[in-house]
């Protein structure tokens, strides 16, 4: 039967389930792209697992009210929750040696690390690595960024202050292994390339840092931008093959496209104020998060043009990705203050790619 052969009751109700079943599809594709699920307060860094089949996520949990915090493994597919591992420290940094399976996470205010059995999520040990006691004049270094070598499985964790440093750790033994001084005011950004034994420092001091890992000695730290502004290249992630390194800046709405072999800047791509970035070697992009903005910009990587913005409400953080490069995850948290933490939990996105 035609259109033109319903009545009007018919026609009205055969319009509407059309539209119905049209808007069903639309929104399970929506849903097939992009999943937003509340996890827990405090939401930083994520590691993810492709043999495990899990993505973790370290949260402090609240600042007033908790005195650890919890990393939560969730389903990289339905992002709920399928263990809850309790730490008496707050985690923020985090990443996993996915050759011995352990989880390294950062505990910013204790200047520590903690290893974590991604198997069973036991805990292995933890390291103290500045134990200075925090008072007027002293500011014990605070652990940042983690970045495993699973060569040699050592741990880098970046230690912020004044003057900043690098820890270099034994994965196994769980024990310190060299600092490496000497990268700059605030070093945040940390990224290890296994093969050429290199890694790589950003920091406040708007420089690139270059350091030789069979040695941990610093080679060269070197000023990117020389334009009078002020620059602090907050993270960092490597495309090794194409030895290039994509750095955000927190102090200039740009994203850095840097040659390691020479140092020079290949582009400079225009985005919001940065904070994340993660660099995709199947699909060739990158990826930033920026958290005034409440965005996540995709680069493509080959010709260092936005491809796309993707609205994430409120505070877009850190970013991770599936092992096959087909799926980004964004932690993002919820608005709140010293004064005022939030109320709600914060939140993971998925998002297919």
């Amino acid at each position: 039967m035609s259109l033109r052969q319903l009545s009007a009751p018919r026609l009205r109700r055969s319009l509407l389930l059309s539209t119905l079943l049209l808007a069903g599809s639309f929104s399970a594709h929506a849903a097939d792209e992009m999943l937003r699920k509340a996890v827990g307060k405090g939401a930083y860094e994520m590691a993810y697992s492709q043999q495990e089949n899990a993505l973790w996520l370290a949260t402090s949990q609240s600042r007033k009210l908790d005195k650890g915090g919890i990393v939560y493994r969730l389903d990289p597919v339905t992002l709920e929750v399928t263990q809850i591992i309790h730490n008496d420290l707050k985690p923020f940094g985090a990443t996993i040696n996915n050759q011995t399976q352990t989880l390294w996470f950062g505990n910013t205010t204790n200047s520590t690390v903690t290893a974590i059995d991604a198997k069973t999520g036991d805990v292995k040990g933890r390291l103290v690595l500045d134990n200075r006691k925090r008072s007027e004049t002293v500011r014990p270094l605070a652990t940042r960024e983690l970045a495993v070598d699973e060569k040699t499985n050592t741990v880098y964790v970046t230690g912020l202050g004044k003057e900043s440093v690098v820890w270099a750790i034994d994965g196994e033994k769980l024990a310190l292994k060299a600092t490496i001084e000497n990268t700059g005011k605030m070093g945040t950004g940390l990224a290890v390339d296994a093969d050429k034994q290199r890694l790589y420092v950003t920091n406040g001091d708007g420089e690139l840092v270059t350091i030789d890992t069979a040695s941990n000695k610093v080679l060269e730290r070197k000023k990117l931008q020389d334009d009078g502004k002020e620059h602090f290249y907050i993270n960092i992630s490597l495309d090794t093959a194409g030895q290039r390194a994509f750095i955000t800046d927190s102090k200039a709405p740009q994203v850095l496209a840097v040659d390691l072999k020479s140092g020079k800047v290949l582009a400079t791509i225009d985005t919001p104020e940065s904070l994340g970035v993660l660099y995709n070697p199947t699909r060739d992009e990158v990826y930033v998060t920026q958290r005034k903005a409440g965005t996540v910009t995709v680069i493509d990587a080959k010709t260092y043009k936005v491809t796309k913005t993707i609205k994430t409400p409120t505070f877009p953080n850190s970013l991770a990705l599936s092992g096959d490069g087909k799926t980004l995850y964004v932690s993002v948290k919820q608005e709140s203050t010293r004064e005022k933490e939030a109320t709600q939990p914060d939140d993971v996105i998925r998002i297919a790619l």
